[in-house]
């Protein structure tokens, strides 16, 4: 069935409270998926956010974000006071990652001072889920201690897990250790609730995994054996991609890269309970870097720039058919993406896998370029562009006048104003069974509405949509498009989203 939806990620809803959250604003987004006739809402992962932000860059691959727990939900269970409530409150456009970091906490930890341990959904939860959460919950709680150094900066005995010092820890700081859990347990409680929501009204969720871990992860603290690290903890090759046209130097990513071998003789279980994890998280997953598992690009542990590397073959079509037989058959989007030679296309094709079509890559004049609608296939999500590129606007603004004369002629417009509609309109009118849009690219702005730019530390994954960005007259142009191209699924039309 031919669908439509819109990426906008978790911290990029409205609100008061500094970042998006589970609270009214998603609901309300979800309403506005239904009234334009969308029904697929992209996500990028959940995971808690270390240095730099990056939701790619998380402590765990299993917890999630505390930022993302409605404070005004914490407020309804009576776990903190109306004043406490009001202290959240942000008048900012834009994310302040270190003023969440100082203040959300500590309300937090009010509000889980209140909480019941002894409450029995708590308990199954934490029996559930003992196998991530509670090696999760001790590495926060050793990170506290250490003064939130990363793990290669511990003691030895924290890295090592010395069991006499460990045991001592969950003795005296058993509060810390609950903290953490409470946090999982209020998160995946609220992330269920809006999951449902957003199904009961036609809309499936797409949520994101990342290759690869942080260097800096409860994941790689507790499972060493499974990564190309040394004694200390410290990566021994690191991943990136290597120099092209859009970077010289290339990226240097820095996570460690996984010991496939040691993964293939445990039978690949830690990607088993991940891609499990991930499949009762959300309808739909799309895997980050897929070209990774066909072959991957390594850096030696030292180097300064991402120049210096080698790729190296990956565990290939053997590993999806282990976790096929293990787990059954899962929707995965492929992203396909970077240097993507034959034998990547290989291995999604015996996969089956939808690719990623990105409109912005197709306008280098070349008209059998892949990425022009014209050239794309069915079993494909098509996208204006991802989070790690400019907007549509913004990368039409900055082309040069024979480019955008090109994408003029290309979407049949007169002017720059309707650029973006006439991106989305053609998308929708391609072949492509998917078609998913940022919201930036459907409101249409530039430069301001950029979400990450690679390889640039500092500034990204802030940008926060608006309550008037949504809105009754802009749902109603989406399904009319969508009803025109045959992606509408079922209207509520005339709902004013925020009365």
């Amino acid at each position: 069935m031919r669908s439509c939806g819109t990426l906008l990620h978790i911290s990029s809803l409205p609100g008061e409270y500094g970042i998006g959250v589970f609270g009214k604003d998603a609901y309300s987004f979800v309403d506005f998926l239904k009234a334009s006739g969308q029904s697929m809402w992209q996500i990028l992962p959940l995971g808690i956010t270390g240095y730099g932000d990056s939701p790619y860059q998380s402590f765990s691959s299993f917890a999630g974000n505390p930022y993302f727990i409605d404070p005004e939900g914490l407020y309804k269970e009576g776990l903190a006071t109306k004043d406490e409530l009001e202290s959240q409150k942000i008048k900012a456009d834009k994310v302040d990652y270190g003023r969440l970091y100082k203040e959300r906490y500590a309300f937090l930890d009010l509000a889980f001072s209140r909480f019941n341990k002894d409450e029995p959904d708590y308990a199954e939860f934490c029996v559930k889920n003992a196998w991530w959460l509670d090696s999760f919950a001790l590495f926060m709680t050793l990170k506290e201690l250490a003064g939130s150094k990363g793990i290669s900066d511990w003691d030895r005995e924290y890295k090592i897990k010395d069991k006499a010092l460990l045991e001592q820890v969950e003795r005296i700081h058993g509060d810390r250790i609950d903290f953490w859990k409470i946090n999982q347990y209020h998160f995946f409680k609220e992330w269920k609730s809006l999951r449902e929501y957003a199904n009961s009204n036609g809309v499936r969720v797409i949520g994101d995994i990342p290759i690869y871990v942080a260097a800096d992860s409860a994941d790689v603290w507790e499972n060493p054996e499974l990564f190309m690290v040394d004694a200390e903890l410290e990566p021994k090759l690191m991943a990136g991609c290597p120099p092209d046209a859009f970077n010289s130097d290339g990226q240097l990513w820095g996570n460690p890269i996984y010991d496939w071998e040691a993964m293939r003789l445990d039978g690949y279980s830690w990607w088993k309970k991940r891609l499990a994890m991930t499949a009762k998280l959300y309808d739909l997953v799309r895997i980050d870097h897929f070209r990774g598992f066909c072959a991957y690009y390594t850096i030696e542990a030292g180097e300064k720039t991402a120049k210096q590397g080698k790729w190296i073959k990956g565990p290939g079509s053997e590993f999806f058919d282990e976790v096929k037989a293990s787990l059954g058959s899962s929707e995965i989007i492929a992203e396909d993406l970077g240097f993507i030679d034959e034998p990547v296309r290989k291995l999604l094709s015996e996969c089956g896998f939808p690719g990623m079509k990105i409109l912005e890559f197709g306008f280098d004049g070349d008209s059998g370029n892949e990425y022009l609608p014209h050239n794309y296939v069915k079993n494909s999500f098509a996208y204006t562009g991802t989070h790690d590129n400019e907007t549509f606007m913004s990368f039409y603004l900055k082309s040069d006048a024979k480019t955008k004369r090109y994408i003029r002629d290309y979407f049949n417009i007169d002017n720059s104003k309707d650029v973006c509609y006439g991106a989305v309109r053609t998308l929708f009118s391609s072949c492509a069974d998917n078609v998913v849009i940022p919201l930036q690219d459907y409101i249409g702005i530039a430069d301001d509405g950029r979400m990450n730019t690679p390889s640039v530390v500092g500034g990204n994954w802030v940008w926060r949509a608006t309550r008037s960005d949504f809105n009754d007259k802009l749902a109603e142009r989406i399904y009319e498009l969508a009803a025109l191209y045959g992606r509408a699924h079922t209207p509520v039309k005339g709902t004013n989203f925020y009365e």
